[in-house]
């Protein structure tokens, strides 16, 4: 029992419910109480087990997903960034653009022809 009340117990559920729910928003607040931890102690200790925020982790989860509903299921960019949660076709492209280097109708268009790396 005292092992589930562990900080790094409590930061495993935080991001098995970011990886489960990373396509919803994320409020803070609520995630902190779901796990029994304070807002600060949440940000504190999930960015000391993940070296990201929860913030910074849910984006990473959203783009990788975007990126694979791209390359696998053929979507374009707004409507994959649409199906991970981001409301705005040019914040999902901006966003993406600062985490995989290029935009991603670029990254889409190399793996198409084979040079991806």
């Amino acid at each position: 029992m005292a092992l589930a009340e562990r900080p790094g117990n409590r930061v495993a559920q935080a991001a098995r419910w970011l990886r489960e729910n990373f396509h919803q928003p994320l409020k803070i607040d609520k995630l902190a109480s779901s796990v029994g931890m304070s807002i600060s102690s949440l940000h504190h200790h999930f960015k000391a087990v993940t070296a990201m925020t929860p913030m910074q982790y849910q984006k990473q989860l959203r783009l990788n997903e975007a990126r694979r509903l791209m390359r696998v299921e053929k979507l374009d960019a707004g409507t994959a960034g649409y199906r991970v949660g981001y409301q705005s076709a040019s914040q999902f492209s901006r966003e993406y653009s600062r985490f995989y280097g290029q935009s991603p109708a670029r990254d889409t268009r190399q793996l198409a022809v084979g040079t991806d790396s």
